[in-house]
């Protein structure tokens, strides 16, 4: 599988790029008045994390949006979350905590990439969350996936767009479509570190495989250093202890990357997506909010504790 996945990934990128003609830098060529307009970029350099799954259902957006939230609450973090997932599921998640106006007219997701007018710092809003930020999906970036598949330098489109986003803010999420395509190669591209969510189940168990094969093509294929930042694992009954003991033992080649809690099956984590709010907010002292408490304890160590990337 792993295999096909590597082939079907170097037919997606192509193999040759027509050579640039050298033009004149755009500063050069430019207005100083237009210069003098250009949105001013900010002070950070913020660290960006895929949250990549190619099997749909074992918590990918749970994971994206519960992280994104602690990071912000937890951490002190500022942080933007960007919903690459056409089906606008991280919107869904966090719909009371969404500003009840639009902070005047947006560009769309799908716009920036398709038109490559404007920055995705551009789209993206703040919410009632302290510190945290907004990308949505929209309706179109479905289609937008299809007018991207032809064109040369397709995925790198959304590493472009954030060139002025991430000097604004610490941390950038990016939750992943559940499959291969052009949208998720752009996040991989655009992205520091990966994040692969797996539940207790051996069809997920193989998806990892699958990602960590991709995290290599996406290596040898592109030169781009994508590190592994953890595997977590979601949905975790401590009463099927057979389907556990079977799912340890195959995770165990990649020990060095299972993030060390495991997220339980809680109710409290879809009451929240009903309530449109995060675990955090809606209930701090369940298990699953202590268990995502501790993951992005985890996740914040790797990224800016004494941890070496792997």
């Amino acid at each position: 599988m792993t295999s096909l996945l590597s082939d079907s990934l170097r037919r997606l990128l192509g193999t040759t790029r027509p050579s640039q003609p050298t033009t004149p830098s755009a500063s050069l060529t430019r207005p100083a008045a237009s210069l003098a307009s250009e949105p001013r970029k900010g002070p950070y350099e913020a660290e960006v994390i895929a949250v990549c799954a190619q099997k749909g259902g074992v918590g990918k957006t749970t994971t994206s949006v519960n992280l994104a939230a602690g990071l912000a609450l937890l951490e002190g973090k500022k942080v933007l979350l960007i919903d690459m997932d056409p089906q606008g599921h991280c919107a869904l998640a966090l719909h009371g905590e969404l500003p009840s106006a639009p902070d005047g007219e947006r560009a769309k997701l799908s716009d920036v990439l398709v038109k490559k007018a404007r920055d995705i710092h551009d789209t993206s809003f703040d919410t009632k969350i302290p510190g945290l930020r907004l990308c949505p999906s929209d309706k179109d970036l479905g289609q937008a996936e299809s007018i991207l598949s032809g064109r040369i330098g397709k995925e790198f489109l959304l590493r472009k767009a954030l060139e002025r986003a991430r000097t604004h803010v610490e941390v950038i999420v990016i939750d992943c479509p559940p499959n291969l395509g052009t949208l998720t190669l752009n996040a991989l591209l655009a992205a520091d570190w990966l994040l692969a969510p797996c539940d207790m189940s051996t069809l997920s168990v193989e998806g990892i495989g699958d990602i960590f094969e991709t995290v290599e093509t996406v290596r040898d294929t592109l030169g781009h250093h994508l590190s592994v930042l953890g595997v977590v694992r979601t949905r975790h009954d401590a009463k099927n202890k057979k389907v556990n003991d079977a799912v340890e033992q195959t995770l165990e080649q990649w020990t060095r990357h299972l993030v060390t809690t495991r997220i339980p099956v809680n109710t409290a984590l879809a009451q929240a997506q009903l309530a449109g709010t995060s675990i955090f907010g809606h209930n701090p002292e369940c298990r699953g909010a202590k268990a995502y408490a501790q993951v992005v304890k985890d996740v914040a160590s790797r990224l800016w504790g004494q941890r070496d990337p792997v």
